[in-house]
């Protein structure tokens, strides 16, 4: 399955860029073997923009759902997705009501927004550069699961930036990336229903804390003393910091941030992958790898 880099601004098609960058998301699904299942394109801050699909998996025999749509207030200066999760799709219920619905927000922009969006056939994988400029990202779809089908049959994600359809702008401080984990901005499908994910290795503090022995591994681990630098993909692993761990996610890794940068590439194995930050955040624990489905 393949990838997209490009980016919408509000010049061409709707008015509002993440209105734009809605309709491109729909376009390039459709092209990849997605089915839209409802697109509906009402201006206006409490309904905006609608779009539910469903993903075929892998075998291409799955019905995998989920959707985004926007939400803006004109006054607060803010223009957001919120992405969801579905167990199922009601053509009655709305956006919020579908069944097992969990939602997160996302802050975009109505100017020019860059974006990097990479799928297959379960999942899909988007990050947003907005405004100033920071980095904003989600995650829609099944993961790659520690179990059998006959006993996981769902294992999906919904991992956004916000808790639900919050009223944040791109440029508040606090907001984080899902895979800092244990948070409602990331949620895991488990058999017994929805919880707050957990990702190594960002809970390990000998990898990915701010300690000053945490630090100083994260140092042997990508440099030598000639300078260069060795960047290693960990894969980001799902549990409940408890007695389960559910798997991993599918195409997005952690990299250290140590003398890395946003938007940086490296390739390995003929695979290119993209660096990318949360918000503007700068430190060793703040990026992760996206891979470029080819």
């Amino acid at each position: 399955m393949p990838n997209q880099i490009s980016f919408v601004d509000n010049l061409t098609g709707f008015s509002l860029a993440h209105y734009n960058l809605l309709a491109a998301i729909k376009a390039f699904c459709e092209l990849h073997g997605y089915t839209t299942l409802r697109y509906t394109t009402v201006d206006g801050a409490a309904s905006g923009h609608e779009l539910i699909m469903k993903a075929p998996g892998l075998t291409g025999l799955e019905e995998i759902y989920w959707g985004i749509r926007t939400y803006h207030d004109v006054g607060a200066d803010y223009y957001n997705l919120l992405v969801g999760m579905f167990t199922g799709y009601l053509s009655g219920n709305t956006f919020d009501t579908q069944p097992g619905a969990v939602l997160s927000g996302v802050p975009a922009h109505n100017q020019r927004i860059d974006y990097w969006l990479t799928l297959n056939g379960q999942r899909i994988v988007c990050a947003l550069k907005v405004g100033t400029p920071v980095y904003e990202h989600f995650y829609l779809g099944k993961f790659l699961p520690y179990s059998r089908p006959s006993q996981y049959p769902y294992p999906v994600v919904c991992g956004g930036m916000l808790t639900g359809a919050a009223a944040t702008r791109f440029s508040e401080i606090t907001h984080d990336f899902y895979l800092r984990g244990n948070h409602a901005r990331g949620k895991l499908r488990t058999p017994a229903g929805w919880i707050d994910m957990h990702c190594y290795p960002w809970g390990n503090l000998f990898i990915a804390g701010e300690s000053t022995s945490s630090t100083s591994l994260q140092l042997r681990y990508t440099g030598d003393d000639a300078g260069a630098h060795e960047y290693p993909l960990l894969p980001v692993e799902l549990h409940d910091n408890a007695a389960n761990l559910y798997g991993q996610l599918d195409g997005v890794y952690y990299v250290s941030g140590f003398d890395n940068a946003v938007e940086n590439t490296l390739t390995i194995g003929g695979v290119t992958y993209v660096v990318m930050q949360s918000v503007a955040r700068t430190g060793h624990t703040d990026y992760y790898a996206m891979r470029l489905d080819a």
